[in-house]
């Protein structure tokens, strides 16, 4: 028997500890044996526990950053989500504290602001404004100043915010964004307005600053979406701070829809007053305002219904101008009666003779001004032209009764009858000119064209090229004066004569010359056989001055050098084909004593409101004036010869002009200063422009009794 002693304590330390290890080395054998048996399959090793999270972001931050993330721990615990909460009862063991809704709501926040911001950095104003935003129209006016036409697809003036009355601008800021000069060019709550009503409702309405209609005007396009909606913020808002905001207002004020086919205040006022927007008062400019809330449910022409709304508008936007100290009390109480707008916005006469006039007018200002095509598209223009309404009325009527006269006589005949004509002012006005029928049915321009001969209007010309240049009989001869008094051969049928001898064509045969009828004067001096329109005598005076003189004189009285053809001896008895615009321009200088401005459509230009520098013609010496003088008394007599029981002014003077083969009939004359020329002559359109005889359907006295009734002498 043996005996156990006790151990002690230090002992029974020892035993433990080596008991411990030998449990840890058998529990690890274990392990081992039952990873190396194939019965059960392999066992997998015990992951050692991931440290926690604080740990890692201490881990993460590195010494330096070790204590802020320590201090921050224990704030952090208490945004961390624990669920349920042991301290709560009910659902409010799941419900977050309040601590998490504000980090949630600050991350929101953040997370949100950072986005704004990096869209409104992101956001670039674009460079090219909508094109049809910027489109205007051009406008024409009549030599008093009013309306003419217009041209264009869109009905829009833009006008520099200095020249719209404050009263006009006062209403629209009253009616559609008071706050506008304070706020940063959007509304928080009316943005968050359209938004809720896109989502809920499916529309975008309402909501918008002045600055956001602007950007909507000319960068963007109409349509309601979010998107849309968020771009036009970003824009207004960058828009907001680069541009001033006057210029916002100029701008918004002439791209907004008014109804009625317009764009802009300014075509606004003239379609519901027909005024300028300069003239409108603080009543009219709030009915104005009322439009841009929907032009088809406040223009009272267009219903009962409109018109009770824009009386109801109208009176709430004086009131707000009241409210917003734009207006006073005592001003506001003047206005009592709604000013009514006109029934229909004034029309234009187009299509008919207007849209030739236009078509001239256009041409000059491109011409004079050296403005593109494309520039002069854009629009923007109004253009004050020199055509008087009166004279232009005169001259179609004068052209309209013969043209009804003409298929009275010959309804066949008339079918391919044409009239041109034009009255151009000594100073170079061109004050009318008829240029067909009907510009939509006819574009070819009857006024402008050059395609008949001038005849025998040709012939005071020749007569001042040698009153001016004098005559050569012989080759290397002295130069001899030429007077009104001087006698030439005006027999019918005589041989034009060169130093030489006769003058022969190519053909090999003599040209000869003959007068109208076939009619012999005998010598008679070259004043009278202008009255008498002899041919004969300046065929021959055309020789010895010199073709090249006739036709250098012709130029500079007003023809153009394209209208002639070759310097043959045909050249002074009129193988040019000068248009009527031309041969009044020429016999205008005779009228001028010698003086000749080129002939001008336009006398004034401007482009909303600012001035388009214009180069207008300047006046020159085309001839002496005693040979203007001489060549004038010889047409105050060919008047008086051929038309004996008229009883005219003195200043009256002019003559005819006949073609030959009868393609043509001219007449040419002046009147109080005023030079008209007028030519008939058949050309059917459908086949060719080589001219057709007439065959009576249009003679001589044709022409004169439509120059006659535009100068008002018939």
């Amino acid at each position: 028997m043996q005996l156990k002693v006790p151990a002690s304590p230090d002992t029974e330390d020892a035993d433990r500890t080596e008991r411990a290890d030998e449990t840890v080395q058998l529990r690890r054998a274990a392990v081992s044996a039952t990873e190396g048996s194939g019965s059960d399959g392999p066992r997998r090793r015990r992951k050692a526990p991931r440290p926690s999270p604080l740990s890692r972001v201490r881990a993460a931050a590195g010494p330096r950053l070790t204590p802020l993330v320590t201090r921050a721990a224990p704030y952090a615990r208490r945004l961390r989500p624990c669920y349920p909460h042991a301290d709560r009862t009910g659902w409010r063991r799941w419900a977050p504290s309040w601590r998490q809704w504000l980090g949630a709501a600050l991350t929101f926040t953040g997370l949100a602001l950072g986005f704004l911001g990096i869209a409104y950095a992101a956001t670039d104003i674009p460079e090219n404004l909508n094109s049809y935003a910027t489109q205007q129209d051009n406008v024409y006016y009549w030599s008093d100043g009013t309306p003419m036409a217009r041209t264009g697809w869109v009905q829009r003036q833009a006008m520099p915010l200095e020249d719209i009355p404050e009263d006009v601008r006062n209403a629209v800021l009253a009616a559609e964004n008071a706050s506008f000069y304070s706020d940063p060019g959007i509304s928080v709550s009316g943005i968050t307005r359209a938004l809720w009503r896109t989502v809920g409702e499916g529309n975008t309405q309402g909501g918008s600053t002045i600055t956001q209609q602007y950007v909507k005007n000319v960068y963007l396009n109409q349509d309601r979406s979010v998107s849309r909606k968020f771009t036009e913020a970003m824009l207004a808002l960058k828009l907001d701070n680069g541009m001033s905001k006057d210029d916002i207002l100029e701008g918004y004020l002439n791209t907004s829809w008014f109804g009625r086919g317009t764009y802009g205040i300014q075509r606004a006022s003239q379609a519901y007053y027909g005024k300028e927007v300069g003239e409108l008062d603080a009543g009219e400019a709030a009915f104005l305002a009322s439009l841009l809330k929907g032009a088809g449910l406040y223009d009272p022409a267009l219903s009962k219904d409109n018109h009770a709304r824009a009386v109801e508008r109208w009176s709430w936007i004086l009131d707000r101008m009241v409210d917003n100290g734009m207006l006073s009390k005592s001003e506001r109480a003047t206005y009592k009666e709604f000013p009514e707008p006109l029934k229909h916005a004034q029309s234009f006469d187009t299509g008919k003779q207007s849209d030739y006039l236009v078509e001239l007018a256009a041409q000059y200002t491109k011409k004079a001004t050296h403005i593109s095509d494309k520039e002069f598209d854009l629009g923007g223009y109004q253009i004050y032209t020199t055509f008087d309404r009166k004279q232009e009325t005169a001259l179609t009527d004068a052209v309209t009764k013969a043209r009804k006269q003409a298929r009275k006589d010959d309804a066949a005949k008339a079918k391919t009858l044409h009239f041109g004509a034009a009255s151009v002012a000594a100073d170079g006005r061109i004050l009318a000119v008829h240029g067909g029928p009907d510009h939509r049915r006819q574009g070819y321009n009857e006024s402008n064209a050059t395609t008949v001969p001038a005849g025998s209007s040709f012939l005071p010309f020749v007569y001042a090229a040698a009153l001016e240049h004098g005559v050569r009989k012989t080759r290397e001869g002295p130069v001899t004066r030429v007077t009104p008094q001087s006698l030439y051969d005006a027999d019918d049928g005589i041989p034009v004569m060169t130093p030489e001898g006769p003058y022969w064509d190519r053909g090999g045969k003599k040209v000869t010359s003959h007068n109208d009828g076939k009619r012999s004067y005998g010598r008679i001096s070259l004043s009278r056989a202008l009255a008498l329109s002899a041919n004969t005598p300046f065929m021959q005076l055309g020789m010895e001055t010199g073709l090249d003189k006739v036709r250098d004189t012709a130029q500079a009285a007003g023809l153009l050098s394209s209208s002639f053809g070759p310097q043959v001896p045909g050249l002074s008895l009129g193988s040019a084909t000068p248009s009527a615009i031309r041969m009044a321009s020429g016999y205008a200088t005779f009228a001028a004593a010698g003086t000749h401005v080129e002939p001008f459509s336009v006398a004034r230009i401007t482009r909303n409101g600012s001035t388009v520098p214009l180069a207008k013609p300047q006046s020159r010496r085309a001839m002496r004036a005693g040979v203007a003088e001489a060549v004038q008394s010889a047409l105050k007599d060919a008047f008086r010869t051929a038309h004996a029981g008229a009883d005219p002014a003195p200043e009256v003077a002019g003559k005819a002009g006949t073609v030959q083969n009868d393609t043509a009939s001219w007449y040419v004359g002046t009147a109080s200063s005023v030079s008209t020329a007028v030519v008939a002559y058949r050309i059917d359109l459908g086949k060719s422009l080589e001219p057709l005889p007439l065959q009576g359907i249009a003679d001589d006295s044709v022409p004169y009794r439509i120059w006659s009734g535009a100068r008002g002498l018939g």
